[in-house]
């Protein structure tokens, strides 16, 4: 069966319910798509977790880490700025730490990794800018919890 995204009224609640966002493949630059999406995010009350391994430091001043398996504590989203090609290890990563829920970003489609990550009990969503469905879904922002 082709994959399907949630409907929208279950991104609104994803969105909802999510806090911490690890963003894989996060760039230090602030030209890049990446940091534009997940500076937005931020500003908008979730918690971005930067994974990339070619940063050491920290970008929007949270501490960088080299992959999923390095982050402490919980991760509600694990949100992926790679190539299609380079998604299923990520997917793999994603269900081995407990994220909630796989998002590949505008561009980003695999089905293999959408199926380790549902069979995992994951929800996915591909080939959509979280920036622009928290926009549209949530366009006053989140509510404090």
């Amino acid at each position: 069966m082709a994959f399907e995204n949630p409907s929208r009224d279950r991104i609104k609640q994803i969105l909802t319910d999510a806090r911490q966002v690890a963003v894989v493949g996060l760039s230090d630059k602030p030209d890049r798509v990446s940091y534009m999406v997940s500076e937005a995010m931020q500003k908008k009350g979730y918690r971005i977790i930067p994974v990339n391994p070619m940063v050491s430091g920290s970008i929007l001043g949270e501490v960088c880490y080299a992959s999923l398996k390095d982050i402490p504590g919980e991760v509600d989203i694990v949100n992926v700025f790679r190539r299609s090609d380079q998604v299923v290890p990520v997917a793999e990563e994603a269900v081995a730490i407990g994220a909630k829920v796989l998002w590949l970003q505008l561009g980003v489609e695999n089905e293999e990794a959408a199926r380790i990550a549902s069979e995992a009990g994951l929800e996915v969503i591909m080939d959509r800018c979280i920036k622009v469905e928290d926009s549209i879904l949530l366009p006053g922002g989140k509510e404090v919890k």
